[in-house]
């Protein structure tokens, strides 16, 4: 049988797993729709013999965080320029330092000088990726993902607080 009519077959039990996960109709026929392009666009991903229905159910899930990413990080946008604006239409003065753009960029350097085993999965944590996303993105343990994002935060405590003179 054919890829796209094994996917098609499927239509009917990952419309009810969109609609799980989106609680809208609309929504549930979008994802639905989404899912299947990437399905069939990455068809040669698909291991033959193994659950084509476990993997479009993936996909699916994936699909849907990364939506649901987006319009957080949306949202939070709106949410900042309104403050923003509310803020800027007082008639205070806001004094912009240089200083906080000297720290950021000091402490984007020693993230970048971290270890590549604790810096990878303290940078996937601080995008918003749960310890579970990153433990099967990463293939470890979830202990294992939650100590070296804590080694990666004691570092970098431990090298800002050096840099400014300041005693752990």
């Amino acid at each position: 049988m054919e890829f796209s009519h094994k996917v098609y077959g499927l239509r009917n039990s990952l419309q009810a797993f969109a609609y799980s996960l989106t609680k809208n109709t609309e929504d549930a026929r979008d994802l639905l729709q989404d899912t299947t392009c990437r399905a069939l666009t990455h068809q040669d991903k698909f291991q033959e013999g193994t659950n084509l229905k476990a993997w479009m159910m993936t996909i699916m899930r994936n699909v849907f965080i990364n939506h649901y990413r987006k319009k957080q990080k949306a949202f939070s946008t709106v949410e900042l320029s309104e403050t923003l604006s509310v803020h800027n239409s007082s008639h205070h003065a806001v004094g912009n330092s240089a200083e906080g753009s000297i720290l950021l960029t000091e402490v984007s350097v020693m993230l970048a000088n971290l270890e590549d085993e604790i810096r990878i999965p303290f940078a996937m944590h601080f995008e918003g990726y749960s310890y579970q996303e990153i433990a099967d993105t990463l293939n470890l343990p979830l202990g294992t993902v939650k100590s070296r994002i804590f080694f990666a935060r004691k570092a970098l405590k431990s090298k800002i607080m050096g840099n400014y003179g300041f005693r752990p």
